[in-house]
């Protein structure tokens, strides 16, 4: 799922489920990393009550700024409209499922 300024009050803030975001951009090394990990996740947990996607930080400074990301990737975990979890740095894919497996528990 792509998160945007636009989107993001509906999609992430006002969801029911938890949210998992990756922040990134195109021009970031180790974004190209993460990103892979995080839409194997997105397929993974399609069928899970959980939403997985990223926000190009070029294109949506707003929530970037909102949040306090100042490196990248940093991946935020929300939950009932809360940043619940920070995370920067690349993240294994092990680390992010069993953060996910723990909030479908």
């Amino acid at each position: 799922m792509e998160f945007t300024d636009a989107n993001f009050d509906k999609e992430v803030l006002k969801s029911n489920i938890p949210v998992l975001i990756d922040f990134w951009a195109p021009w970031c090394g180790p974004c190209r990393l993460q990103g892979p990990i995080v839409e194997e996740l997105e397929k993974e947990y399609a069928d899970q009550p959980i939403k997985i996607g990223k926000l190009n930080v070029d294109e949506n400074s707003e929530a970037a700024q909102k949040y306090g990301v100042m490196s990248i990737p940093t991946l935020i975990i929300f939950i009932g409209g809360k940043a619940m979890e920070q995370m920067v740095g690349v993240q294994s894919k092990d680390v992010l499922k069993s953060k996910l497996d723990a909030l479908l528990k």
